[in-house]
């Protein structure tokens, strides 16, 4: 155990002082608020001013700022989702250093078993997961109370923080066995270029799963991204996506939480949050299970 932990800190640390590694964690964030203030944002305004303009009697300008704060905790909430996907991403570029710098083979020589050494890699990735993602939740938590929105319960801050430790945990679990895969650090490079591109559109923050053909939406629905975003949306929203549609048909307002990826359908089922944490629960212990297996019939030449 202690070197389990000692090795946990150790990779942790290392993660800290990469400044690029820390700053490629928040690149996909950066890239999202851009696209919100710039141009997505004021689109996804309009679609729901638009939606309630149809019914008369409405106060527009109260709708408006509804739906703009609608928009940006649905905003903030892919933006803590996401983050679980670059955070590990990037702490997961330090055991792609120690692969080529030769460091991983000199601690294989400890007195310690290759599955407690894996251990502490993903450890570290889970817990600098969990640590940037609430810091995540905390600035944009406070940002929007700035604008008008409500603080969140205790309950909902108890319910923010176990979503972040399962979403943490999945993509921990799911990146380790492509760092098994990665050899070079020019290959995980690559590989995180190219998934920081993906994961705003399969996270449905960049254009709403709605806004995407069937086909494209149920290849969304195979990735454990959608499922994570949905979860927090789900907690995040709910307030303000209430005093938004107050007086509006349930039916529509369903609608509306399906096309904008708060509530996901899969088989015609409508999800419940459970059923989220358990399609997500079930990812992540796949993924241990394939990289332990992909540990224990590696090359001995990895050691």
């Amino acid at each position: 155990m202690e070197g389990f932990l000692i090795l946990t800190k150790r990779n942790i640390n290392v993660y800290i002082r990469d400044k690029g590694a820390v700053f490629f964690s928040f690149l996909s964030m950066l890239i999202v608020i851009c696209l919100m203030v710039f141009f997505l944002g004021d689109m996804n305004i309009e679609a729901v001013t638009g939606l309630l303009a149809e019914f008369p009697g409405r106060d527009m300008a109260q709708d408006k700022e509804n739906a703009e704060l609608l928009i940006l905790s649905w905003t903030c909430a892919g933006i803590v989702s996401i983050n679980a996907v670059t955070v590990t991403l990037a702490v997961y570029s330090g055991m792609i250093k120690d692969r080529v710098n030769g460091k991983l083979n000199a601690i294989y020589t400890a007195p310690i078993s290759r599955v407690t050494i894996a251990s502490a890699y993903i450890a570290a990735a889970w817990m600098a997961s969990v640590i940037m993602c609430t810091l995540t939740l905390l600035i944009t938590e406070a940002y929007g109370v700035m604008q008008g929105l409500n603080a969140y319960s205790a309950t909902e801050h108890i319910q923010l923080l176990g979503l972040i430790m399962v979403n943490s945990f999945v993509f921990a679990a799911l990146m380790y066995p492509l760092t098994m895969i990665a050899k070079t650090e020019g290959a995980w490079s690559g590989f995180g270029t190219v998934v920081g591109t993906l994961v705003g559109f399969l996270g449905g923050i960049y254009i709403p799963i709605g806004g995407l053909s069937g086909s494209i939406g149920n290849l969304m629905k195979c990735t454990p991204i959608i499922y994570g975003s949905a979860m927090f949306r789900n907690v995040m929203c709910k307030s303000v996506l209430q005093d938004t549609f107050q007086g509006i048909s349930s039916d529509i307002v369903d609608v509306y939480r399906e096309e904008m990826g708060i509530d996901i359908t899969a088989f015609d089922h409508l999800l419940s949050v459970t059923d989220e944490w358990i399609i997500l629960l079930v990812c992540g212990i796949m993924c241990l299970i394939i990289g332990a297996l992909m540990l224990r019939y590696s090359k001995k030449s990895d050691r």
